[in-house]
């Protein structure tokens, strides 16, 4: 799992320690990472460019097997929701 933000590196790492992230949570302040998956949301705060929020599950190739698109980034698939998905369209076998 990596997470992807238009935010500076600085404030990324701030935001990972403050919440205890157990993922990446990578800076992509130039928006070539979001504008390739179409994520760009044009002033979307206030007069700044940010992310759409959005979750992509993607195969080992690269290749996007699920897409999770909201309009409210407090609005995420659950983890169970998530690995279900992935058993399915992965055909992965979750462990006990």
């Amino acid at each position: 799992m990596v997470a992807i933000s238009v935010d500076p590196v600085s404030d990324s790492l701030g935001l990972s320690e403050k919440t205890g992230l157990t993922f990446p949570l990578l800076s992509d302040p130039d928006k070539k990472v979001i504008r390739a998956y179409d994520l760009l949301h044009t002033a979307g705060h206030g007069d700044a460019d940010i992310a759409r929020p959005a979750e992509f599950l993607l195969d080992r190739s690269g290749t996007v097997r699920w897409v999770n698109l909201t309009s409210d980034f407090r609005v995420r698939a659950r983890g169970d929701e998530v690995l279900k998905i992935a058993e399915e369209r992965l055909h992965l076998r979750a462990e006990p």
